[in-house]
C-alpha cells in the first residue's frame, strides 16, 4: 500500500504529505489490472482516499470564515505517476501511477459518476490493497452511488477516448506510438471507448458494475482486431441503444445526496467520534421532505424512483 511505498521512496523524496500515508482508508489497484486485460509491461495505477485532520475538513474550527480573509489551503488530492519499484510484482518491477483523495472530494466524485472514481469502488476483491473499517463500509455502500446521470459522464468520456486513438501526440510513450504506427489507431484508447459503453449498459441496466466481465471482448479489442472504422461504428450503435436503455432505466435520475451525505458524516464520526463541534446534522424530518420533494421530481422527468 501507499504507507510501503513511502517508506521506501517517495517521503525521502518530499513529495508526500507526510500525513497521508497513515491516514489511507482505502486503496484499490486500477486500470488494465482492475479490468482484467494487464500484461507485465503494465503500469500499476494506484487509487484511493484519506482522512485529513478534522481542522481541514471542517476549517471554521481553526478560526476560520468561508469567505473572508485568507483561507488555508485545504487538501484534495495528492497524485504522482511513473514511481519505479524494483520490488513491485514479487521482484519483477514495476511503475506506479498514484492518486489519493480527500474522502469528501473522493466521495463527491463518486456521486457524480466520474468514471475512473467510481471504477475504483467496484474493482474486484482481488484489486483491493487496503481497506480500514471506514474503507470498507464505503466499498460495501456502492451500489448507493448509482444513477442514470452515469450516462451521460461515461458516454463523454467515451467520445473523448474514441477521438484520442487517432492522436499523433505520444512523444514520450514509444509504446503508444509504436500500437498507432502498427495499427492505424491507438488500440488503448479504442478498448477503452467500449468499456465505458458497456459499463454504462451494465448501470443502467442492473444498477450494478463488474469490471471484467467484458474482459475477453476488451483483450482482443486491445490486441488490435478490431478495426478503427469497427470501433467507431460500435460506439454508434451502442449510443443509439442506450439513449433507450436510458429511458428505461429503474435507477433514480439524479444522486440521493442527502443519503451519501449522512454516509460521509458516518464514517467521519466512525474515524474522529463525535461531530456536534463541527456539523450540525440534519433533522430527520427534513431528510424525508427532500426525499418526497425527490420522488416528485423523479415522477416529473418521467423517470423511474
Amino acid at each position: 500500500m501507499l504507507i510501503n511505498l513511502c517508506k521506501k521512496q517517495l517521503v525521502s523524496r518530499g513529495n508526500v504529505p507526510a500525513w497521508l500515508p497513515e491516514a489511507v482508508q482505502y486503496e484499490a489497484t486500477m486500470g488494465s489490472e482492475a479490468y482484467g486485460v494487464s500484461s507485465n509491461t503494465s503500469d500499476i495505477d494506484l487509487y484511493g482516499f484519506a482522512i485529513p485532520d478534522k481542522q481541514d475538513l471542517f476549517p471554521h474550527l481553526r478560526g476560520e470564515i468561508d469567505g473572508f480573509g485568507t483561507q488555508k489551503a485545504r487538501f484534495e488530492v495528492w497524485q504522482m505517476h511513473h514511481i519505479e519499484d524494483k520490488e513491485a510484482r514479487g521482484g519483477a518491477g514495476g511503475v506506479y501511477d498514484c492518486q489519493y483523495y480527500s474522502i469528501v472530494k473522493y466521495l463527491d466524485l463518486v456521486m457524480h459518476n466520474n468514471p475512473n472514481m467510481l471504477d475504483s469502488l467496484f474493482v474486484p476483491q482481488r484489486c483491493i490493497r487496503f481497506a480500514t473499517p471506514v474503507g470498507q463500509r464505503i466499498r460495501d455502500s456502492r451500489k448507493l452511488f448509482l444513477h442514470k446521470g452515469s450516462w451521460h459522464t461515461f458516454r463523454g468520456y467515451a467520445f473523448s477516448q474514441l477521438n484520442k486513438m487517432f492522436t499523433k501526440e505520444y512523444k514520450n510513450s514509444p509504446k503508444r506510438r509504436a500500437d498507432i504506427e502498427k495499427h492505424g489507431y491507438s488500440t488503448k484508447e479504442a478498448y477503452h471507448t467500449v468499456r465505458l459503453m458497456l459499463e454504462a449498459e451494465q448501470i443502467l441496466l442492473e444498477g450494478d458494475l463488474d469490471l471484467e466481465r467484458n474482459r475477453e471482448l476488451l483483450k482482443t479489442i486491445r490486441a488490435g482486431s478490431w478495426t478503427a472504422d469497427e470501433v467507431k461504428q460500435y460506439f454508434t450503435d451502442k449510443e443509439r441503444q442506450l439513449e433507450q436503455a436510458y429511458a428505461d432505466s429503474k435507477l433514480r435520475h439524479s444522486p440521493d445526496e442527502a443519503a451519501i451525505k449522512a454516509l460521509l458524516l458516518d464514517c467521519l464520526e466512525q474515524h474522529f467520534g463525535s461531530l456536534t463541534t463541527a456539523v450540525v446534522r440534519e433533522d430527520a424530518v427534513i431528510r424525508a421532505m427532500k426525499q418526497i420533494e425527490d420522488i416528485v421530481q423523479g415522477l416529473r422527468n418521467g423517470g423511474a424512483i
